[in-house]
């Protein structure tokens, strides 16, 4: 953004933005329990982080604003564009919307959204006929809502970095880990022996594309 356009103190874009994703994400994820409702509290703290910092006030930007000119002179670091840190580093020269980080971030949040969306799907069945959530996304991966949420903030990294968002992302992955963990202790306890085969067949986070859906437990 140049001329009178300002480029930060966007409250009302920071507010719609924000609103736009975790809603999206809502009807994505549609949750029901305790946990679900932690796992999209969590996403949508770093959400609104991030579109604090890209319409609202550029923390990151200020606080590495010496170095930023120091090493990169010619650049406005004010400049809305140049939020986009990842192109700016690199030396990205066209419009950063369309640089590669921007459009790595696009397939990421995209997969993710995916990912959610198909994962529910399987996931409603499952619990509305009481039965081991096993076909879809579930043949290849055991949580792959998590992997959603993980894929979606990793693409809004790629997108726009920060420092708040940096240091978040470690801590959502931890909280993640351990919820998927106590909802594999539920699941157990509920379908004992069925989940447990499941669960030696199909990786935890990461499926195993070069194989048979369910052939090797990671």
């Amino acid at each position: 953004m140049s001329g009178a356009v300002p480029a930060y103190g966007l409250w009302l874009f920071v507010a719609i933005n924000s609103a736009v994703f975790i809603i999206f994400a809502f009807s994505f994820f549609r949750p029901r329990t305790k946990r679900d409702w932690r796992s999209l509290g969590a996403f949508s703290a770093f959400i609104v982080a991030l579109f604090t910092e890209m319409y609202g006030f550029p923390l990151t930007i200020y606080v590495l604003s010496g170095w930023l000119q120091a090493n990169y002179p010619g650049i406005d670091w004010l400049a809305h564009d140049s939020g986009h840190l990842l192109e700016m580093l690199f030396g990205w020269k066209a419009n950063p919307h369309f640089g590669p980080f921007h459009l790595l971030s696009f397939a990421f949040i995209g997969g993710g959204f995916v990912l959610l969306s198909r994962a529910w799907r399987v996931l409603y069945q499952a619990q509305r006929t009481r039965t081991l959530a096993r076909s879809g996304p579930y043949a290849r991966i055991r949580h792959p809502q998590y992997a959603g949420f993980v894929l979606i903030l990793t693409g809004f990294l790629f997108q726009w970095p920060t420092i708040l968002t940096l240091a978040m992302f470690p801590v959502l992955l931890v909280m993640y880990w351990r919820l998927a963990l106590s909802e594999e202790r539920e699941v157990e306890a509920e379908f004992g022996g069925a989940y447990r085969r499941y669960a030696a067949r199909v990786p935890r986070f990461i499926p195993q594309f070069s194989q048979t859906p369910g052939a090797k437990h990671a």
